[in-house]
């Protein structure tokens, strides 16, 4: 759909009532099975499925809420949308969104990823995308999936973003990537993938735990042989190639129980390996902003925690490796800034939790209804502090600097 977005029933228009364009859903890319993306063709006049990847519930519905929009699921998935301030020839920055959810859940096309307030209030174009997920974009099984493909997905949207941006106010030259958890990840390993080189220049992290990066391929094939056996017994004799999505999802859920003996937070598909290239090189110039939420780690209370207190596990699962990752950057010539967000909802159990930075930045009060680690925070609260954060985050893709910030959000300079 193209055109004025308006409130919609129940919708908050103090996030609509500024006129924006809200193009899509759109097809960027096809791709078979288990196979690396190809741009969709400039003839396909095939209107967008709609779909998000065929997904399991998330494990975060305990603190963010079930999503209260209901997509489509397919494997036509590879789908974006584009909110822009005006389809004309301003040549706005752009921000391209990739969603978190563990490479196992989400999807660019939510409603709690609706661009429409960061757009408006920060006259930039802002791309929201899909990208496949679980067993679907990172299986690494011989003969079968070489793994990475959601990595992949990202760096063809990115591609969609480079020819077709201008159309829609966007400068192809000026598109800062940024990312939550997973989505951070990607855009962590996006830096040093040499397909993705020169297509953004900037970049924002929101609480990347880096500890969990890459596995090594040997471990990813080994569960993906899991993943194969687990197949056989939803669907004997299956190809995981043309196997019902009901029965991938229902092996992909066994392979994710046996690899919790591992690890609780690490999820059983992800990225593998290094992909390639150097990130030293890659990271060369880019303006970076990378954070973590103060209490990130009481999003996931099955993990270790000695004491019960989140501050251990946070610093070691998000602030020490992500300023260790911020020094590197700034060795290697990236231009790099830091910040904490240290808000807490009154009433909410999870303080300054994972996820908490979302509704400042994206979605709008009907998307964000009940949310758990919200507490008891009304609307006006979270809108008011939500506009100095979406004005940090689109100064930063403005300049490469946030600006002035919030109280609750603090900030330095790294180099």
């Amino acid at each position: 759909m193209t055109g004025a977005r308006r409130p919609g029933p129940g919708e908050d228009p103090d996030r609509t009532d500024v006129r924006v364009h809200r193009s899509g859903p759109i097809r960027y890319a096809v791709a078979e099975r288990f196979g690396r993306p190809r741009p969709a063709a400039g003839h396909d006049t095939r209107p967008s499925s709609g779909e998000i990847c065929p997904q399991p519930p998330s494990r975060l519905d305990a603190v963010m809420g079930p999503p209260l929009d209901r997509r489509p699921q397919g494997e036509d998935c590879l789908n974006l949308t584009v909110t822009t301030p005006a389809r004309d020839d301003r040549a706005r920055p752009v921000m391209v969104w990739f969603h978190g959810g563990g490479f196992s859940s989400g999807g660019g096309l939510m409603d709690w990823y609706d661009g429409g307030a960061l757009a408006a209030e920060g006259d930039v174009v802002v791309v929201s995308v899909n990208y496949r997920l679980g067993a679907l974009g990172y299986l690494c099984l011989d003969g079968v999936s070489e793994g990475n493909l959601g990595l992949y997905d990202q760096v063809e949207a990115l591609r969609w973003v480079h020819r077709h941006i201008a159309g829609y106010g966007g400068d192809r030259t000026d598109v800062t990537v940024f990312g939550q958890s997973a989505g951070a990840l990607s855009i962590r390993l996006l830096m040093e993938l040499p397909e993705a080189r020169g297509l953004f220049r900037r970049a924002i992290l929101q609480s990347a735990p880096l500890a969990i990066l890459a596995r090594p391929r040997e471990e990813a094939t080994a569960l993906g042989r899991i993943f194969a056996e687990r197949l056989a017994v939803h669907a004997p004799g299956a190809d995981p190639r043309t196997a019902a999505p009901a029965a991938l999802l229902a092996a992909q859920r066994d392979t994710a129980l046996a690899h919790r003996a591992r690890s609780t937070l690490e999820p059983p598909f992800g990225p593998v390996g290094t992909p390639g290239g150097a990130l030293d090189a890659g990271a060369r110039d880019l303006d970076v902003l990378y954070g973590w939420n103060a209490d990130d780690m009481t999003a996931f209370p099955d993990e270790p925690n000695e004491d019960g207190d989140p501050a251990g596990p946070t610093r070691r699962m998000y602030e020490e490796p992500l300023t260790a990752l911020g020094q590197r950057l700034a060795r290697a010539g990236a231009r790099v800034h830091a910040y904490r967000l240290d808000w807490r909802p009154a009433g909410s159990p999870y303080g300054a939790t994972h996820c908490l930075e979302l509704p400042l930045l994206l979605g709008a009060r009907a998307a964000w209804r009940n949310s758990p680690m919200l507490g008891e925070a009304d609307w006006d609260e979270v809108d008011e502090l939500g506009r100095a954060v979406r004005a940090a985050w689109a100064a930063f893709a403005r300049t490469g600097r946030p600006g002035v910030v919030p109280p609750a959000l603090t900030c330095r300079r790294v180099c």
